[in-house]
Parts: structure tokens; sequence; C-alpha cells
């Protein structure tokens, strides 16, 4: 099985890539254009393999078309570029809302009472093989690829940690050093927000170590310098994982 799919993606990637395509990448992933042209090349293959083996379904009166689908899967591939990848096994089908919609949320209070209650969502990542995501929401943090905010990263990083187990509810489970530093990272984030400081991280990754790595690693491709500066060890650690320095990306369009 394992030699028939690498067979099957290896195809994929040798055949060109549709025009069309192309063009809906460069219109709406400003992160395209700032890589270089062999990353480029990476990117389309990726895409290509994702949109032939995940299944995207509209919701809320939404169709979805290609331009949709090739946004989504060109965002998502950005974190497979230099990695070896079995293209996130856990995640069978992604859902696409028009606008935010509402969902169910749990809360547990320090005794362990449970309270439940609708909220409305942008986006959110089953460990069932889901990512939901808002379209509209899709395409506004797509087109501002430097404010830190990028709900298909977000919700992506959630399907690589559950990849690779690299945090659970207890906290961080990847190896030494990475360990180390995203729990130093992640409870100094908590008790700056506790503590009602300013922080340069989104403090929403203040709410698990889950919430923590992916917030991290939307601040990483959307905000690299910045990061960079206030957050060296992480930036670093996160430079390993992913074998990307956005930082030496070409900003400037």
């Amino acid at each position: 099985m394992f030699f028939l799919k690498r067979l099957r993606r290896s195809r994929l990637a040798r055949r060109e890539f549709p025009p069309m395509w192309r063009g809906i990448i460069e219109r709406n992933v400003p992160f395209y254009r700032m890589l270089s042209l062999p990353d480029r090349e990476e990117l389309l293959r990726h895409t290509r393999i994702l949109l032939a083996e995940k299944y995207f379904e509209g919701c809320g009166g939404i169709a979805v078309t290609d331009e949709i689908r090739v946004t989504v899967a060109a965002l998502a591939s950005l974190l497979l570029l230099h990695r070896q990848t079995d293209y996130y096994p856990f995640l069978s089908s992604i859902v696409i809302y028009p606008d935010e919609y509402v969902g169910e949320r749990r809360r547990w209070d320090d005794a362990g009472v449970v309270t439940e209650g609708a909220e409305l969502r942008v986006g959110e990542s089953w460990e069932q093989g889901t990512v939901v995501l808002s379209w509209r929401d899709v395409l506004l943090d797509a087109e501002s690829p430097d404010d830190g905010f990028n709900v298909v990263l977000h919700e992506f990083a959630h399907q690589l940690d559950l990849e690779g187990r690299i945090t659970d509810a207890g906290g961080f489970l990847v190896a030494s050093p990475w360990r180390e530093i995203f729990t130093r990272e992640y409870e100094q984030l908590l008790a700056d927000d506790e503590a009602g400081r300013e922080t340069f991280l989104d403090p929403y990754g203040a709410e698990s170590p889950a919430e923590f790595f992916a917030v991290a690693v939307e601040t990483f491709f959307e905000m690299p310098a910045g990061l960079k500066e206030h957050h060296p060890r992480l930036f670093e650690a996160l430079g390993e994982y992913f074998g990307q320095d956005p930082a030496a990306w070409g900003r400037g369009g």
C-alpha cells in the first residue's frame, strides 16, 4: 500500500500544473510570490497531491469551487516545504463555510465544572479527520500575509501536531531541546496573559499547548522578523522543524 501511494504521488507530482490553478495561487496566496523558484515548484507539487487526496465539502450554502480548493491546498502546502511528509495523514475532509459559523464550545473551570455553549468560529481542526474553515476569513487572512493571523496555517498546524504528537493536554511531547523551548515560551505567554501584560504572540496561544503551537506557527510564517526579535529561540526551533526561514523571504511583493 505504501509503495502504491508513493507511486501515485510521484505520478501526480510530474504532471503539468494547470495554468488556471497557478493563476489562482498567484492572486490569492501572496506567500507564493515570496518563495524562490524551486520552492514555488515544490509548493505546486504538494498542492496537486493534496487536491487529489483530500475531500472538500461546502456547508452553509457555499459551493466548493477550484478557487476555494486550490487556495486552501496551496496555503496548507506551505507547511510541507523542505520536509518529508505524508500529507496530513489523519486528515480526510475539509469543510468550507462562506463566513463565520456557529460551533459548540466546552469550558472547564478550576473545579472541573463543564460549561457548554455556542460561539462563532472561523476555523477548527478535529482529531477525527476534518478541518473546518470560513472562506471569507481564508481570503482575508491570505490577503494580509504579515499580520500574524492565518486560519489555514493555524488549523493545519493542529494537523501537524496531531501527526507528530507535538503536544497533548499535559504539555509538549517533542524531544529536547524543542520541548524545553516550547514549554518555557508557553509558560511565559501564560504568565504574561494572566498578568495582563502585552505580548508579541497572540494571547490565544495561552489557551493550551496545542493552541500555543498553532499560534507560534502562524506567527513564524506571518511575522518572522518580529518573532526572531522577540522570541529568538522559538524562531530557531520552528526554523529547524520546518526547514525554512521566512524572515529571509522577499516580502516586498
